[in-house]
């Protein structure tokens, strides 16, 4: 019988329940998504890097981490990024290409219905 783990960071268990909640009321079915990806054990995913949202998105873009960013690789475009974390190099990345980086809680608050916002994991 499997056992069942529940999250101890108090921070991530107070916004899977904010993200489900906003999921629910706004039929968005992405912020339910980030929520199963936030929840499942470290080791299933695999950290985000900047190069890589470099290659895979498209100037003036609203894209979603769930999970850590971290700084490997260039960013030449214009980006909004909303992270659990951040490492503090890939924030200052972002904020010299002129981009945002967001917490997940300030994105699901200026974008409660999902609309326009990519998910990369």
């Amino acid at each position: 019988m499997a056992r069942t783990v529940r999250k101890q960071n108090t921070e991530l268990v107070r916004l899977l329940g904010e993200l489900r909640r906003t999921a629910r009321a706004q039929h968005a079915p992405i912020w339910a998504s980030v929520a199963d990806r936030l929840e499942r054990a470290r080791h299933q995913g695999s950290p985000v890097n900047v190069g890589h949202l470099d290659r895979l998105t498209e100037a003036e873009e609203t894209v979603v981490v769930p999970g850590k960013l971290l700084a490997d690789g260039p960013l030449t475009k214009r980006l909004t990024v909303a992270a659990f974390s951040f490492s503090a190099e890939a924030r200052s990345k972002i904020h010299a290409a002129g981009g945002a980086a967001l917490s997940l809680h300030d994105l699901l608050k200026s974008r409660p219905d999902g609309a326009g916002v990519r998910l990369l994991a």
